[in-house]
């Protein structure tokens, strides 16, 4: 029996096994709630037959990953994924059209194409298991139940349904390649034991995963991103913990590079909320961070707009309209004293003293610089990785190590808050661990091929011998016939 050892019980980890594990079902062999097996030609009773599904997780159980996300409620995909919103967008496009392919029995191309919209792999796939789901804004797809155990339920129940082994308490420390064409992989575990797999699929995080690979696997850096951003205090400070709907820019020497409309927390060292962790993704220091308070006023507008409104409160308060009264009903208290503050106006200051220019100014653009990322506990995601220029696009093999696969973060691949970078851990975990058990389906083919024909024995070879000198003969006959006519 051959092994091909997943390690990582997290998203990726349990897709690939999972995937991987019906898929030797589908081919025959294994017994409901038996090990998985795959016999393409030999019985199951066979020592060299079958395939073994194995999960190594470092933790007490597995899937804890998967119970964090989503504030507990798991968003695990988007009705509309699109690979322009991954880091190295063309490879992603490729992997995630390869796993579409695999699922509905195409064979996977270098130029595999998937087009924006639902990723009907991943969706078919947890459908198949009994997940339910509803569509929130902005296309998040959280479980029908509203809580992240729901995903996980489904994901460990179809596991033992399909035979995969779990092995919990089980940290590799690192992972040596075969010594020889034809020999296993040897995980060596902190513990001080040792695993033997034919395959490995590598779904775990990617400075642990980096620890444990080769050095022929060319690795970038990893830094926490999809976090909150740190900026100058001055201002903010007296703000912590306040929201506001909003929309958030980041400019770059006097560029705009990115807008994020949406929910802006305000902290004591900066914004949070997802607006902010999406364009953490993209923020270095020395960028402007800017606030939009009136994300529905065009910027050319806004100044207008603000006299429209001057003259409307103007006929109720009269003359003696301050610049708290000018604010109220538009933004909290604390919001417009911190805005008058950085004009340099006190609250009580009269309208009339105050340029509406100014104050149109800091509603659209409430600037401060950015300093870096904030709390990093609080960070979703990785950048960096294995460099994907390393990896197949059709199976996430590995091209300088045969039989080993990477799924998930540990590739160089991040993507916005809304379900997208779960939807790439079950996608490229889904292509990795189906594309490892047929390739080791395959091999198990080409020796049984092997067996068959030394099996045969002498007496079957030397029928061939005879029967290939009959032919050699004819066709020497023919040819001397042929040239004497």
């Amino acid at each position: 029996m051959t092994t091909l050892a997943i390690i990582g019980g997290g998203a990726a980890g349990l897709a690939a096994a999972v995937a991987a594990a019906e898929d030797v079902r589908a081919h025959g062999g294994a017994n409901a709630g038996a090990p998985a097996v795959l016999t393409p030609s030999a019985s199951a009773s066979s020592p060299d037959a079958g395939v073994r599904v194995a999960v190594l997780e470092a933790d007490e159980r597995v899937g804890r990953s998967i119970l964090a996300t989503g504030n507990g409620r798991c968003n695990f995909s988007n009705a509309r994924i699109d690979p322009k919103l991954y880091r190295n967008a063309k490879f992603v496009e490729a992997v995630l059209g390869n796993a579409e392919a695999l699922a509905c029995g195409r064979e996977p191309s270098r130029r595999a194409r998937f087009s924006p919209g639902p990723g009907a792999a991943v969706l078919d796939f947890f459908a198949a298991h009994g997940l339910m789901w509803r569509e929130e804004s902005e296309g998040r797809l959280y479980p029908q139940a509203n809580k992240a155990s729901a995903v996980l339920d489904v994901l460990r129940a179809a596991a033992a349904a399909a035979g995969v082994e779990v092995r919990c308490d089980a940290r590799v420390d690192v992972v040596e390649p075969p010594r020889a064409p034809g020999k296993p992989f040897t995980l060596r575990l902190h513990d001080g034991a040792f695993f033997r797999a034919d395959a490995v699929v590598v779904a775990c995080g990617g400075r642990v995963a980096h620890e444990m690979l080769p050095d022929a696997l060319a690795f970038r850096a990893q830094r926490p991103v999809l976090g909150p951003i740190a900026t100058e205090t001055r201002l903010v400070r007296q703000l912590d913990n306040i929201r506001v709907r909003g929309a958030l820019e980041l400019w770059r020497a006097g560029e705009l590079l990115r807008r994020e409309p949406g929910e802006v927390m305000f902290r004591k060292y900066g914004v949070s909320g997802i607006a902010a962790f999406n364009l953490s993704r993209h923020a270095r220091p020395g960028d402007e961070l800017a606030v939009d308070f009136l994300p529905r006023v065009e910027p050319a507008s806004a100044s207008g707009f603000l006299a429209r409104r001057r003259a409307q409160l103007a006929s109720i308060f009269g003359d003696a309209l301050t610049c708290e009264d000018f604010l109220r009903g538009m933004v909290l208290p604390q919001v417009a004293h911190v805005l008058l503050e950085s004009l340099g106006h006190e609250d009580d200051t009269l309208l009339a003293s105050a340029s509406l220019d100014d104050l149109a100014r800091v509603l659209k653009r409430f600037a401060l610089a950015v300093e870096g990322l904030g709390d990093v506990r609080q960070c979703q995601v990785t950048r960096g990785g294995f460099d994907v220029a390393g990896f197949d696009v059709r199976t996430l093999e590995a091209r300088a190590v045969p039989g080993l696969y990477v799924a998930g973060e540990a590739l160089d691949v991040d993507a916005p808050c809304g379900g997208y970078n779960l939807h790439w851990a079950w996608a490229s975990g889904l292509l990795a661990g189906r594309s490892a058990v047929r390739a080791l389906g395959a091999a198990q083919n080409a020796r049984a091929a092997g067996v068959a024909e030394v099996a045969r024995g002498p007496q079957a070879a030397g029928r061939a011998e005879a029967a290939r000198s009959s032919r050699n003969a004819q066709n020497a006959q023919g040819a001397e016939g042929a040239v004497r006519a």
